[in-house]
């Protein structure tokens, strides 16, 4: 369990930044720092041969340390402005998380102004390379069900068991890696601040793909651990049906998974007729009840209204099918949280949200809109990046917004 706490810049609660070690010594007993040239050795001259992926933060390469250990190096993207005692105080909290479903910080570097960070190696690939890769065997129930309870159980401890708390901010298919168990690990929990513009304690970045972003998120930029509840709703949801957030290849007038599915949300928790939702692949190869649960977790994560989401460690005890549905639901029906207005404030408005993400979708996709820096969607790790990611895949953004009159404000501290 971690005891200390982030600036309130950071990706975590609390007031204050934990002395970071000495430079030059190692960040405790399991993990080192690491020389550029270590590194270099390590991946081969950083060669395309050992490049797993490209996401938000930068490239990731395969390596080889001495003592024969495989490990996934990821570099980070150069002008954060960070500072190297800011640089040890952020990576002593992430290195300090342990937990069976999240991927392990081995260790980092620094040299000059690069910045590398060095996880363990998970050898299976992502979630979106199973669920969507182009000519893959279809995930079986037991296995989908058994990578989103993982995948809860990770993020419940990130929000709930650490201290201070950590908000992901990007919960996505690319992010749950998987063994050869299909066991899942969460990865990139904690990066949020390697990627700001500055070092100050306000971001106008956005990051997140779309399809996944909260409404609230989407609106301010404010980011809480009810937005990551949404984005693993999203999870749930391609888990449910195969379908990607967004498909790229329509244009960005047309809904997201989410809006797609939310009528289809409530009538199936209804009538218990999953065949509208359910991913044709899959046939009726599910357990109904189990398939009735992730059902409802998907539609009590996606509510508009982020005080109407449950906790990480609520739907982690209905998947384990600890907890009752009318307990998940807190008495609101799927798709209809924005009529139960909590502590005499309205809740984020559906078509806001709408037209929020047509604006998104339209600078990203549209290059006379300026500048935005967005990765191509190939998997952050594993040997073989989904082949459907490079033309039908979510478009990974990190957009850089200009405050703007008419009612955006990305300013805010998160």
């Amino acid at each position: 369990m971690i005891s200390s706490s982030g600036g309130s810049g950071s990706n975590y609660s609390g007031s204050e930044v934990p002395v970071p070690p000495s430079p030059g010594g190692a960040l405790g007993v399991s993990r080192s720092t690491f020389t550029y040239e270590q590194l270099v050795l390590a991946t081969d001259g950083f060669s395309d041969a050992n490049l797993l992926g490209q996401g938000g933060f930068g490239y990731v390469h395969r390596g080889v340390l001495p003592n024969g250990k495989e490990v996934a190096v990821k570099q980070l993207k150069t002008g954060s402005g960070q500072g190297e005692r800011e640089f040890q105080a952020e990576v002593d909290i992430i290195s300090r998380v342990h937990h069976k479903h999240l991927v392990s910080l081995v260790g980092y570097c620094m040299s000059g102004g690069k910045r590398l960070l060095v996880y363990e190696y998970v050898p299976n690939n992502t979630l979106e390379f199973h669920l969507h890769g182009r000519d893959r065997p279809t995930l079986e129930w037991s296995t989908r069900l058994k990578i989103a309870l993982g995948s809860a159980k990770g993020l419940a401890y990130l929000h709930e068991d650490c201290h201070p708390k950590i908000i992901h901010r990007d919960i996505k298919a690319t992010n749950i890696l998987l063994d050869y168990k299909f066991e899942p690990k969460v990865a990139d929990f904690g990066l949020a601040k390697f990627a700001s513009d500055n070092n100050t304690h306000v971001s106008t970045r956005v990051m997140g793909t779309f399809g996944y972003l909260a409404p609230e998120y989407a609106s301010s930029g404010k980011l809480t651990d009810k937005s990551d509840v949404f984005s693993f709703g999203v999870m749930l949801l391609e888990l449910i049906t195969g379908r990607r957030p967004v498909d790229s290849s329509q244009t960005f007038m047309d809904d997201s998974l989410v809006d797609w599915a939310r009528p289809l949300l409530t009538r199936a928790l209804e009538d218990g007729n999953y065949d509208a939702l359910v991913d044709p692949k899959l046939g009726r190869n599910f357990d109904p009840n189990e398939m009735a649960c992730m059902i409802a977790c998907a539609a009590a994560c996606v509510r508009h209204s982020a005080r109407r989401r449950p906790r990480m460690s609520q739907i982690m005890r209905a998947l384990e099918g600890d907890v009752s549905l009318e307990d998940l639901n807190e008495g609101v029906r799927p798709g209809h949280s924005r009529f139960y207005s909590s502590h005499g404030s309205s809740d984020y408005d559906s078509g806001q949200y709408n037209e929020d993400m047509k604006k998104f979708r339209k600078m990203a996709l549209t290059p006379e809109y300026g500048s935005s820096d967005y990765s191509a969607p190939t998997s952050e790790y594993g040997q073989h990046p989904s082949a459907s990611a490079s033309s039908e895949g979510q478009h990974t953004q990190e957009i850089e917004m200009e405050k703007k009159k008419d009612g955006y404000d990305f300013g805010s501290s998160l």
